[in-house]
Formats: structure tokens, C-alpha cells, sequence
């Protein structure tokens, strides 16, 4: 007989969800509850922070696009032989 053959190394099958699935479920129905409880409770709160949303998103995008607002620089030097253009 042979380690394959022996009973204990076979692959049970199998059956259902585990315990780990079904942990998991649970906890997202939990978050999913708690959200949304704390919405009702606090909408006041919530929806009156929206209206910072445009002028935090001017700001973000002001910041990103401008690479940090590091000044301008371009990719071409001056002139070497000394005038200006």
C-alpha cells in the first residue's frame, strides 16, 4: 500500500461554506448595518460636510496637476550667447 492509498491522505470532500465564509458574511452584514445606522443618525453631519467637497477638490486638483507648485520650468535653457528673448 502505498502513502496515496492509505485512508487518513485522501481529500475529503467538500460540503458547504466554511467557517470562514460564514465569519465573513456575518461581519459584512455587521458593517453593513452599523453604516448605515450611523447615516440616519448623523445625515445632519454628513451632508453638511458636501458642501466642502468643490473647494477640497479645487485645492486637490490645484496641488496634483501643478506637480506641487513648484514654479514653472521649462524645458528649453536661455540663450547662451548672453541676450535676452
Amino acid at each position: 500500500m502505498s502513502v496515496q492509498d492509505h485512508p487518513a491522505y485522501r481529500e475529503r470532500p467538500r460540503q458547504g461554506m466554511s467557517t470562514k465564509s460564514n465569519a465573513g458574511l456575518v461581519l459584512i452584514g455587521f458593517l453593513i448595518i452599523a453604516g448605515a445606522l450611523l447615516f440616519t443618525e448623523h445625515r445632519a453631519h454628513v451632508l453638511g460636510l458636501l458642501i466642502w467637497l468643490p473647494l477640497l477638490a479645487c485645492l486637490l486638483m490645484h496641488m496634483f496637476m501643478h506637480h506641487g507648485g513648484h514654479g514653472h520650468h521649462h524645458a528649453e535653457p536661455p540663450p547662451s550667447d548672453g541676450r535676452r528673448e
